[in-house]
């Protein structure tokens, strides 16, 4: 397993106990338990590469209960690092996570959030992620996250970005609905900083009686910053509730906002195209999300 590979960095979480952890020259890593979860700092040193991605694991067994997890990043000036996070919780009937992630990238570094989530085939999981980012002079960002392949129960995500001059965000979210799932989307993007620039975009397929309200904004506070929000939402059934909002604010004359909304039916001949080559539709419906 990577987790257990002495040259990745790597936290692994249970509850509120780090079961496992390692780390390598030029990051630091430090973990506090609290009552009902963890509190984590990782630290990446100015000009480290890390060449291999930093896995965060966070998972919680019981059936009910809650958990508190608080991340603090740092990237060093001109780091580069990608990280892959996974969150399960497969027995949640009466079950609450919330996460606040806190980063700072630093200049001219570069980051990759990947976060993916597993939820219980109960829709008992209720998950509430918050990712509060700055990304600071020249400095690159990508934050994506994941629940496709189960249950959603209730969630909650809310990305922020800040960004600074000629620095770059692309923020993405993709969520599958089932059977009586809720799904609120709420990103943002600040582009404070000459010549910055982002993309916010949300792809979300609903079917059954899920409901999902998804708000996209972004903020030209600077000369030249450019920003795009995009939010795409494909339903299946007659008794799903989606809705989409996209906000743009300009403050400068010579920032550029563009945003893109859909709601709509899925593509039945890509969906036909996609079974033909031998994919159930569930699997069809994933490649498409």
């Amino acid at each position: 397993s990577d987790f257990l590979r002495k040259d990745i960095v790597s936290i692994i979480v249970s509850g509120n106990k780090v079961i496992g952890r390692n780390t390598v020259e030029g990051v630091r890593v430090r973990a506090k338990e609290l009552d009902n979860g963890v509190e984590i700092w990782l630290d990446i040193e100015d000009d480290v590469v890390i060449e291999n991605p930093i896995h965060l694991c966070t998972g919680y067994l019981k059936p009910e209960g809650t958990q508190e997890v608080l991340i603090h990043n740092r990237l060093g000036s001109r780091a580069r690092a990608k990280f892959i996070s996974h969150c399960v919780f497969p027995s949640g009937v009466n079950f609450t996570h919330s996460m606040v992630a806190d980063t700072d990238v630093g200049e001219n570094a570069e980051m990759f959030y990947e976060d993916t989530h597993m939820h219980s085939k109960d829709g008992g999981v209720t998950v509430r992620a918050t990712y509060n980012t700055v990304v600071r002079k020249g400095g690159r960002f990508q934050n994506m996250f994941y629940l496709t392949k189960t249950r959603v129960g209730k969630l909650f995500v809310k990305m922020n970005v800040n960004l600074e001059k000629n620095s770059t965000a692309h923020i993405e979210s993709k969520v599958y609905e089932r059977e009586d799932d809720y799904l609120e989307i709420d990103e943002e993007l600040h582009l404070n900083g000459e010549g910055s620039s982002g993309i916010a975009k949300t792809t979300v397929f609903a079917t059954d009686r899920s409901k999902a309200k998804i708000i996209n904004k972004a903020y030209g506070n600077a000369p030249y910053s450019r920003g795009h929000i995009e939010c795409n939402e494909i339903i299946k059934g007659d008794s799903v509730e989606v809705g989409t909002m996209p906000e743009l604010y300009v403050k400068n004359e010579k920032a550029e906002l563009t945003h893109e909304a859909s709601i709509g039916r899925v593509n039945v001949k890509q969906m036909e195209t996609l079974m033909s080559k031998g994919l159930s539709e569930e699997e069809a419906t994933d490649m498409i999300v």
